[in-house]
Order: C-alpha cells, then sequence, then structure tokens
C-alpha cells in the first residue's frame, strides 16, 4: 500500500475496501489461461493523439489473436482528430470509428460510442495519449475481472512523472477528485488514480451505469459502480510509470470543474 492510501484511512481509522491484486497474481500467461469464453474488447478514444497513438495500439499486439489471444478486438474512436491520429491507429492495425467534427460529449461520448460499436463482454479503455503504454497493461487490468466474479471495475494505478520528477503529475487528481471522494464518498477515498483512463468493467455494467459526458466519465463511473456494488466491487492494479503530456492550468482548470460537478451532483442522490 502507498503511503498516500495508508495516510487516507488511518485518518477516517478504516480499512480500504478497494481490491488489491499482487503483480504474481495478473502474470499475464496466467490471465490468459483463464480467460475461457470471455471476449475482449479494448477501446481507445482519442483526439489529435497522433504522435503517440500508434505506439499505444502496436503495443497491444503480443495479447491479439497472434499472441495471447486475450485481446479479441481493438476499436480507437477517433473525436474528429485535425491530425493524423485515424490513420496512424489503422496503420498500426487497429479497426478505427471517426467522428465527424468532434463530438460534443468529449471522452465520454466517444467510450459509450466506443461500448457499442464492440462486442466483447469484457471492456478495457486505455488513454491514447499515453507515451509509454506496456503490453502488461491488458492481463493486469484484466486479471481481476477474470479471477473474481464479484469485481466490477478495475483502475490502474502508478507514478506520474512531472518536469522532470518522478512524482507530481496527476493535479486535477490530487486537487480535486480525491478531495471530493474523500468528502463525500469516504469509502472510495483510498483510490490512488480515481481519473485514470486504464480501467476495465463488464458489459453489464455498463448497462446498468450510464458514461457521463466529458472528463465526468472516470469518477462518475467509479462513483456510481462503487454506490450499486459497493467498494470491494472495485479493484486496483499497479501499471507502474504512466508518461503522457502535462497540460496547462488553462485546460486543467475546466477539467477539474467538470470532476467535481459529477461528484457533487452524485452526492445529491446519497442515502443519508
Amino acid at each position: 500500500m502507498s503511503t498516500d492510501t495508508a495516510s487516507t484511512w488511518q485518518a477516517t481509522g478504516q480499512p480500504s475496501a478497494i481490491r488489491q491484486f499482487g503483480l504474481d497474481e495478473l502474470d499475464a500467461s496466467r490471465i490468459a489461461a483463464v480467460k475461457g469464453v470471455h471476449q475482449v474488447s479494448v477501446i481507445i478514444p482519442a483526439k489529435d493523439e497522433a504522435a503517440t497513438i500508434g505506439a499505444v495500439v502496436t503495443a497491444l499486439a503480443p495479447h491479439g489473436p497472434q499472441g495471447s489471444g486475450l485481446i479479441d478486438e481493438i476499436l480507437v474512436v477517433d473525436d474528429g482528430s485535425r491530425d493524423a491520429t485515424a490513420a496512424r491507429a489503422r496503420a498500426a492495425g487497429a479497426t478505427v470509428l471517426s467522428l465527424p467534427g468532434g463530438g460534443s460529449g468529449g471522452k465520454g461520448a466517444a467510450m459509450a460510442i466506443g461500448v457499442d460499436a464492440t462486442r466483447g463482454d469484457l471492456l478495457v479503455f486505455l488513454d491514447g495519449d499515453v507515451e509509454n503504454t506496456q503490453d502488461h497493461f491488458i492481463p493486469r487490468l484484466l486479471g481481476p475481472l477474470l479471477l473474481d466474479a464479484n469485481v466490477m471495475l478495475v483502475k490502474a494505478y502508478y507514478e506520474r512523472p512531472f518536469e522532470g520528477e518522478s512524482t507530481g503529475g496527476g493535479r486535477v487528481t490530487e486537487l480535486s477528485a480525491r478531495p471530493a471522494l474523500r468528502l463525500l464518498f469516504p469509502e472510495l477515498a483510498a483510490v490512488r488514480q480515481p481519473l485514470a483512463g486504464e480501467t476495465a468493467t463488464r458489459r453489464h455494467v455498463l448497462a446498468a451505469v450510464d458514461l457521463d459526458q466529458g472528463y465526468r466519465v472516470e469518477i462518475g463511473l467509479l462513483i456510481d459502480v462503487g454506490t450499486r456494488w459497493g467498494a470491494r466491487s472495485i479493484a486496483e492494479v499497479d501499471l507502474g510509470v504512466r508518461i503522457h503530456r502535462n497540460r496547462p492550468l488553462t485546460e486543467l482548470g475546466p477539467m477539474a470543474t467538470e470532476v467535481l460537478a459529477a461528484a457533487l451532483a452524485r452526492s445529491r442522490h446519497r442515502a443519508p
């Protein structure tokens, strides 16, 4: 357990209910062996990610049909990119669904459209702007779903470098998402990366809870699953280090507002 997670739960005097899986449990060969008849769809919402999207898709190849067989389909949902995102994703081997004009729903809408366009009963979402996507992401995200039928949502956690330092990234997470969870949904406060784009779930979960719009989608899904199935239905997995472009404060402010709005809206419906 990381220091920040431990301190969160020491402050409340409660143990964390969030499920933890060790890396030895999530070995790629073990997870491939228990896949069985499940179908796995990887969905990558992307907008103007030509610089990274090809490498993201290529990193998944070891788990495609010619590899471990964990992945049955890869769909990149190109949300109105003005660059070569779609072309580079196709060249890397992904199916691409291009949305004209950049839909008004943003990331959440792109994810929902991806769900409708795929067939897997297990769904893995990845971000298209990550510079160091690695093949171990897939078995680690899928593993808890395959090993425990009671797990409904898997969230990644990782270190996030910032401006040459090994940590310090994730400013919206630390200043908006985690404080909102501590105050409004303390049973979920131990989740280390509540806004992680690297997540996995079951199709029937998304049939029961709607994906929110824009940047509200990640925290909204976390809270909705925790509310409906309990914190024990949520698992965390360690993906190591995640490197992506850090956005300026002019972009982070609106993102933080959306995150807070999603948490506040759900807290109003919470039973006293």
